[in-house]
């Protein structure tokens, strides 16, 4: 009897150490990139990326973009990654920031490239729709990833030249988070996608790197074949145009989201990726086929959005909406929680 006793304390005391042991060395963000590169083993789980860090929601503009509050904001609400803009001052770092100006996101004016990294800090970042002052400034890409360090991935959104890229991925190198980025450029014809194998060539092995493909640049599925097996990409993000307001919304998802397409994903071990996220002034939707954030929330449609895309094969949602993305997949049971078993 008291061998059962002694049995049943160390059972107890193994799951209770199991239950509280410590994350692998690269914390969440490890277990998130292993789910990125082994596509065909979570397609019954739909990651989600914060459009420029998580600024929004419910559509109204609540952090500034492209900031700490909103990468820590978008940590705690449990999304893979959030997507940070990449510029240059003018002494050469790499500095965060969407716009080529400072003035509609800073307290400053003028062009980012003709300030230096010292100049650069004097710039406080606003919430744009208000114009209230944060207590951050302007910061560097490596300042960035040191914050997200262990909690979610960085989608770099490059604003420079492709062979900025190589650069970005030595940083990322340098400081030992090359499970921690993914770089990625649009690809529609073999001189961009030689470009793009130069690129792939040059940054460490494990460092994610994915294309961008337009339907008005591609439409046939074996060209998309090519490109992933080139490239051995883990994702491809896709683009459905939709330019004309006035021009219904996508019946069947375009080109890209056939049937073919997503058995090319599949043989690829692939994730397909779509951006539901609006573009200033332009048509709701314009690069998701008119199916964007906007009419899921105003028109209460989620499963006209992000369950259309999901039905069709994509697995990755890059959203100005992460809080209500992240709730719809709950909802639906598509979303399953990162544990020590990955």
């Amino acid at each position: 009897m008291r061998f059962i006793v002694l049995l049943g304390c160390l059972m107890f005391a193994l799951v209770a150490s199991a239950s509280h042991a410590p994350l692998p060395g690269g914390g969440r963000t490890e277990l998130i990139h292993a789910r990125l590169t082994r596509a065909n083993d979570w397609r019954d789980h739909v990651m989600v990326v914060a459009h420029r860090a998580g600024w929004k929601e419910n559509g109204r503009i609540v952090r500034a973009e492209n900031s700490f509050d909103a990468i820590d904001h978008a940590a705690a609400t449990g999304v893979e990654m959030v997507e940070l803009d990449v510029r240059r001052s003018s002494d050469g770092v790499l500095v965060i920031m969407h716009d080529a100006t400072l003035e509609r996101t800073t307290t400053c004016h003028g062009p980012v490239a003709e300030r230096s990294l010292a100049s650069l800090r004097q710039c406080k970042l606003v919430i744009e729709d208000t114009r209230r002052e944060t207590g951050e400034q302007v910061f560097t890409l490596e300042e960035a990833l040191l914050h997200a360090r262990g909690r979610v991935m960085i989608n770099i959104d490059n604003k420079l030249e492709p062979e900025a890229l190589v650069e970005i991925a030595d940083l990322a190198t340098r400081l030992g988070m090359t499970d921690a980025i993914l770089l990625k450029m649009p690809v529609w014809n073999a001189e961009r996608l030689q470009i793009a194998r130069d690129i792939r060539r040059a940054i460490a092995p494990k460092i994610a790197f994915m294309p961008i493909i337009a339907d008005d640049g591609v439409i046939d599925p074996a060209f998309l074949d090519h490109i992933q097996a080139q490239l051995s990409a883990p994702a491809a993000e896709l683009i459905h145009w939709h330019r004309e307001a006035g021009k219904p919304i996508t019946p069947d998802g375009g080109p890209l989201l056939s049937p073919v397409s997503r058995a090319v994903a599949i043989r690829n071990n692939a994730h397909l990726w779509i951006n539901t996220y609006p573009i200033t002034d332009r048509p709701e939707g314009m690069v998701a086929g008119g199916r964007g954030d906007y009419l899921a929330l105003s028109g209460d449609r989620p499963n006209d959005v992000w369950g259309f895309f999901v039905e069709r094969g994509i697995t990755i949602i890059q959203t100005d909406e992460p809080d209500a993305v992240i709730a719809y997949l709950d909802g639906q049971g598509l979303r399953r929680p990162y544990d020590l078993i990955n």
